[in-house]
């Protein structure tokens, strides 16, 4: 079984296709508990120059274009779905660019809003990005992300496999680097931190931070009485606004 580090994962087909499905469903936990707390971070975006770092599939986007951002800049590693993001944008004033993290050329003093959903994980070195970022921000622009929570990543059994999982068992939280998880019949490489590490990697690169929020399962957004109350148990996601 091959290991996929950062976005080489999504030029494997059927792996991606896997992907989109599960990212689409109605329920799924970034539609309706991180992206909710995002938009809310996110704010009013209309007249905004905005970068999204691991755009995926650049959907996200296509709804800030909707909302009237000024511009959109979406930068993607995996070949497969930078193409994607090309179909999604087209016929838009959107943008998308090959590019990994590590190797984008990031221009200086250019956007208002920099924003990432959880890519970050995925990243062995984050502290050139994050100084690349915070570079590339006009004075007072600001910088929003997702990652997936510290308390996941440091799972000791997230190579269990189940459906329907309503625990974790969390240990070595405080040995931050590599962990291998097995996700949707690959082994994929991630990469624990915790919210101290994100906390010092920000504040060395001179940012201000603004909010931290673990986003809570709204109740709304669930038609399943027992998925809301598993939801509720284990948080997922951990979201940052900082700002230059």
């Amino acid at each position: 079984m091959s290991i996929y580090k950062g976005p080489t994962a999504y030029n494997n087909e059927d792996f991606m296709n896997t992907y989109l499905k599960r990212r689409h469903r109605k329920e799924s936990p970034n539609n309706i508990i991180e992206k909710p707390a995002l938009i809310k971070l996110l704010g009013d975006v209309r007249g905004k120059e905005v970068m999204d770092l691991g755009c995926g599939e650049s959907a996200f986007g296509l709804e800030l274009l909707e909302s009237g951002c000024e511009s959109y800049l979406g930068i993607e590693g995996s070949e497969r779905m930078y193409e994607k993001a090309l179909e999604t944008l087209k016929g838009t004033s959107g943008n998308v660019q090959h590019a990994t993290l590590e190797s984008f050329a990031y221009p200086e003093n250019t956007f208002d809003i920099v924003l990432s959903r959880l890519v970050f994980h995925y990243i062995e070195d984050l502290s050139p990005i994050i100084e690349n970022i915070y570079g590339s921000l006009k004075q007072g622009g600001r910088f929003i992300f997702s990652v997936q929570h510290p308390l996941l990543t440091s799972s000791v059994d997230s190579n269990r496999i189940e459906e329907q999982r309503t625990d974790r068992v969390v240990d070595d939280y405080f040995y931050s680097g590599e962990r291998i998880e097995q996700w949707m019949g690959e082994r994929v490489v991630k990469y624990h931190r915790t919210v101290e590490d994100y906390f010092k990697l920000l504040k060395r690169a001179g940012f201000s931070i603004e909010d931290i929020q673990e986003p809570k399962p709204n109740k709304k957004y669930f038609s399943d009485l027992q998925e809301y109350r598993r939801r509720m148990r284990i948080p997922l996601f951990l979201l940052f606004s900082c700002s230059k």
